[in-house]
């Protein structure tokens, strides 16, 4: 079959060649942005005078044409035509007649490509922040129930000092936060226009390059031809914010997973999260989490897969470049995903809060609120360490805790130690009074949720 590029050549590639070479098995997802990109570049062919307004119109009705059929599902791609460019411009043809041909005037297939990747990105990540907007809100509303449900707090996996439920899901309000905001800032670069940078030096044409920009709702243009078909920063960008929101959802789905484990029995997901076992009758697998978290590594994977493919080469295109789309397309897919499945299995958890309470007071992460008491009472925070760390061995050698200790114990310590010591270690209490600001005290927390809704609103 002859190509539409083929005039120079003698001899046609093997099928198996084409088949190595073609993208259009996964370029196809790019359908209706290379429409859409057609469809502006003719209209200023036509306003330019580089074609007669007839041909415009007739090119933009078999275009129209064809966005219908693609958004229907009903177009048939060839590999023989290589790529998604080629399979529409052979399409449009076969629609029209030979005046289809004429499309291509004044452009490349280079930028014809990127400003398709900036259509698809532009689309995806309003999409995502969408989503992760979603997510925030179920964070606030499972917080709201659970301001004054108290857990441990760990540091090293370790009991650390008791927190409120609410401010512990805060935490992962404002970690997406940043990630909205990387999302959102990263539109700054992908809305920018490379179309009329052509193969790489621009063309003799007298094409309109801010009209077309304008058209398709870009910001502005590339203002340099070799680096608008080159550029995929904005690519490399996407992938790395998309790396940070997974490690942040893996963060949590480690918690999650851990904390609906036989040990914790701090949640219990909702089966619809869930899976069963083929051989064991009682498992309650995590598996959605799981999956999440198994996830990031192959977006973590496209990220460095891109980087390194852009790494040695030179100025303009170059057929490496055909690697760029499908870990784009995959990241969309998994975060997308992700998000999705996040915002079900958030909102139906059951939170077990007796479970979380009754940890709290059969441990020592109230040792704190000891070596703060006597602080407060005079004594250098290092000695009060001292003094504490010893009744918590004391405690441990007598199998109980610092609320069970007798408050004679407490008198040989330290005589600055009063009756109200076993109402400050209350792991209620302790939690309560943390008042500093961003800090997990009922009141705080509270304050932080409106502050969160606001920033929604």
């Amino acid at each position: 079959m002859k190509k539409l590029w083929g005039g120079r050549f003698q001899k046609t590639p093997e099928q198996w060649v084409d088949e190595f070479g073609a993208s259009i098995h996964f370029d196809q997802e790019l359908v209706e942005e290379d429409i859409t990109g057609s469809l502006a570049h003719v209209d200023m062919l036509g306003k330019c005078g580089i074609i007669s307004k007839e041909e415009a119109e007739e090119i933009t009705k078999g275009l129209t044409t064809l966005l219908e059929k693609a958004k229907k599902n009903e177009l048939t791609f060839s590999v023989n035509y290589e790529d998604i460019h080629l399979n529409i411009e052979k399409m449009l043809i076969d629609e029209i007649g030979p005046v289809g041909g004429k499309l291509h005037t004044g452009r490349s297939r280079n930028d014809q490509v990127a400003t398709d990747m900036h259509l698809y990105l532009r689309k995806h990540v309003a999409m995502v922040v969408e989503l992760i907007e979603g997510l925030q809100k179920t964070l606030v509303e499972k917080s709201e129930e659970n301001i004054e449900t108290i857990l441990p707090g760990y540091t090293h996996l370790q009991r650390a000092q008791p927190i409120s439920f609410a401010h512990h899901l805060m935490a992962y309000f404002w970690m997406l936060d940043r990630d909205k905001q990387r999302f959102t800032e990263s539109l700054k670069r992908i809305n920018i226009s490379p179309l009329g940078s052509a193969a790489l030096a621009g063309t003799t044409f007298p094409i309109d390059r801010h009209y077309t920009a304008q058209k398709l709702d870009f910001d502005g243009i590339y203002e340099n031809s070799l680096d608008g078909v080159s550029d995929r920063d904005f690519i490399i960008e996407f992938l790395s914010n998309s790396s940070l929101l997974m490690m942040h959802l893996s963060r949590f789905c480690e918690e999650i997973i851990l904390w609906c484990s036989q040990e914790f029995q701090f949640i219990e997901l909702d089966d619809t999260y869930a899976t069963g076992s083929s051989i064991m009758p009682q498992k309650k697998n995590p598996d959605m989490a799981e999956l999440i978290r198994g996830k990031t590594g192959r977006v973590y994977g496209n990220l460095m897969s891109l980087l390194t493919i852009l790494k040695g080469l030179p100025l303009a295109y170059n057929k490496d470049l055909q690697e760029d789309k499908e870990g784009m397309f995959d990241t969309v897919k998994t975060i997308e995903g992700s998000l999705q499945i996040f915002i079900g299995m958030i909102d139906t958890l059951k939170v077990n809060k007796e479970k979380m309470e009754k940890a709290t007071s059969e441990d020592f992460s109230n040792a704190t609120e000891l070596a703060d008491y006597l602080s407060t009472k005079g004594m250098p925070f290092r000695e009060a360490h001292e003094v504490v760390g010893t009744l918590v061995y004391q405690c441990i050698q007598s199998g109980i805790y610092l609320k069970d200790l007798p408050f004679e114990e407490y008198q040989k310590a330290s005589n600055l130690f009063e009756e109200d010591i076993y109402e400050m270690i209350n792991p209620y209490e302790a939690v309560r009074k943390r008042m500093s600001a961003g800090g997990t005290g009922f009141e705080v927390v509270k304050l932080a949720i409106q502050k969160a809704k606001a920033t929604l609103s």
